[in-house]
C-alpha cells in the first residue's frame, strides 16, 4: 500500500504482489503434508510396478500355453494325415509303454515293418498309432513322450570270428 501511494507500483502489480505471497504462505503450510503425498506416490509406484510384473507373468504363461496347444494340434495333425490305416491281421505285437505291456493286432506286414524300424508307434490320446520313421522323427522334435520306444534300429556289432554268423537270430519269434 505505501508503494502504490508513492507511485512506484500500480494496482495490477500490487494485486499480483498480494497474490504471490499467499501461494507462498500456503505452500510452506503444505510442506509438511508434501512428505505424505511423495509416500503416497511411492506407493502407488510399487503398486504399478507390481501390477506390471504380475501382468508380464501371465502374459507369458498364456503365451506358453499356446505354444503347448499349437505343439499338441500339430502333433495330432500329423498323426492323422500319416497313420497306417488298414493294420488289423492276426499277429500280435507286443510293447511296452511306461512299463505297462501292451499289445496290437497287426498283419504279417506291418509287423515285419515295425521290427525293421519302418513303422513306429506312437501314442495318440489314449490310443495307438502306427507313422513311418520320417514322421514319427517329426513328432519327436516336437514331444518326445509320444513316441513308443521299441528299440529295434539298435544294430548289433558282428564278430568276424563268429562261427555262427551266417545263422541270424530272428526277434519276430512267434510262440
Amino acid at each position: 500500500d505505501q508503494l502504490k501511494k508513492t507511485g512506484l507500483v500500480d494496482k495490477k502489480k500490487a494485486h499480483k504482489a498480494k497474490h504471490d505471497q499467499y501461494k507462498n504462505n500456503k505452500q510452506k503450510s503444505k510442506k509438511g503434508s508434501a512428505v505424505q503425498l511423495d509416500d503416497a506416490k511411492l506407493l502407488a509406484k510399487k503398486a504399478q510396478a507390481e501390477k506390471v510384473e504380475r501382468d508380464r507373468q501371465i502374459n507369458q504363461q498364456r503365451k506358453e500355453e499356446a505354444e503347448r496347444k499349437a505343439i499338441a494340434a500339430q502333433i495330432i495333425q500329423l498323426i492323422e494325415t500319416n497313420r497306417v490305416e488298414n493294420r488289423d491281421g492276426k499277429i500280435v505285437y507286443n510293447f511296452t509303454d511306461a512299463n505297462l505291456v501292451k499289445r496290437l493286432f497287426v498283419s504279417e506286414l506291418i509287423h515285419k515293418h515295425l521290427m525293421t524300424g519302418q513303422l513306429v508307434i506312437v501314442k495318440s490320446g489314449k490310443a495307438y498309432e502306427l507313422v513311418p520313421k520320417p514322421v514319427a522323427e517329426k513328432i519327436k522334435q516336437r514331444d518326445t513322450d509320444c513316441i513308443i520306444n521299441t528299440d529295434h534300429e539298435v544294430e548289433l556289432e558282428q564278430d568276424d570270428e563268429d562261427p555262427y554268423a551266417d545263422y541270424k537270430i530272428p526277434d519276430d519269434l512267434i510262440w
